[in-house]
């Protein structure tokens, strides 16, 4: 029997459509997110694996719908699946494929049907997204769609009961994962005709959006970056917080998000004017050594 089957198992998932469904959702996730599945399947406690991936599905699902297509098209998609995952919530059962393993995560993590609630209340935030002119509009963004988007999956891994401290923490955190991967995308936003850093940063910078997207790597520039880098590093520091009010369990992989920021962060300094042409990350042999640490740990813990 494979790890994926005893992960099924300990779930206590042992309905044979219902396993093809998680199933299906598993190479989903998979083919899109490859090393987060394997990070899930080998730091996390087999029983909350599968309950992980169907999470992380219906993200996955629910942002296609919102990237993909004209604006008025994405409106009307993001309608009907809003509609229908309302309706299958209520009803708890549901016919479509999509939905059935999320329902079986929900009866066994109730706290997922809120944050499911609350992430559709301000999704369509991201649809008609171009970028911000202060930072206060950054923050906002930050309410409205990052951090509803990262708590549906981070609400499984968080403690049982009250979770307002969590929350908290997990806002700090996503304020540093966040700035980190705009400063981290910013080639491939700048592209898609998007501008993710504050217009007022530019500005109190002297540096155009036209310098961004030309490639300009002057000193200007580049401390521009590096500001930004300097304020996701902070908050990220502080968000470390996180790790120690989720279960003993879920630390593993917790410390692992905490420290691949931490790397990505430390490979876009490498090379801050690089940054104008390409994404950083930290390098195959680093993350190796992270995951194997934190997959030690997480042995340990087992037993």
């Amino acid at each position: 029997m494979g790890s994926w089957e005893r992960a099924l198992d300990a779930a206590g998932i042992r309905d044979p459509r219902l396993r093809d469904d998680y199933g299906r959702q598993r190479e989903q996730v998979t083919r899109y997110r490859r090393e987060a599945a394997l990070a899930a399947r080998l730091l996390l406690p087999a029983a909350l694996v599968p309950h992980v991936i169907a999470a992380t599905a219906f993200m996955h699902r629910t942002d296609s719908l919102l990237d993909s297509g004209p604006v008025a098209e994405r409106k009307a998609a993001f309608a009907a699946w809003e509609g229908e995952v309302a309706d299958s919530l209520a009803a708890g059962t549901t016919d479509n494929p999509e939905l059935r393993p999320l329902l079986t995560t929900v009866a066994a993590h109730p706290v997922l049907a809120g944050r499911m609630r609350d992430f559709l209340a301000t999704a369509t935030a991201d649809l008609d997204f171009a970028g911000f002119a202060t930072e206060a509009d950054y923050q906002r963004y930050l309410d409205d769609y990052s951090l509803p988007a990262f708590m549906v999956v981070a609400a499984l891994l968080g403690p049982t009961g009250d979770q307002s401290a969590y929350r908290a923490a997990c806002r700090t955190y996503i304020d540093g994962s966040q700035r980190l991967d705009f400063v981290n995308d910013l080639a491939e936003d700048l592209e898609g005709g998007r501008l993710t850093i504050p217009a007022e940063c530019l500005t109190l910078h002297q540096v155009s959006r036209d310098d961004l997207a030309q490639g300009r790597s002057g000193p200007s520039v580049v401390a521009l970056l590096a500001e930004q880098l300097d304020r996701a590093d902070r908050t990220l520091a502080e968000g470390r917080a996180v790790i120690d009010l989720v279960p003993p369990a879920h630390r593993p992989m917790v410390r692992c998000m905490v420290r691949l920021e931490e790397l990505t962060s430390a490979a876009a300094r490498a090379d801050i004017p690089a940054l104008l042409r390409r994404s950083a990350g930290p390098g195959k042999p680093a993350a190796l050594r992270l995951l194997a640490t934190e997959y030690l740990r997480a042995r340990r813990l087992r037993g």
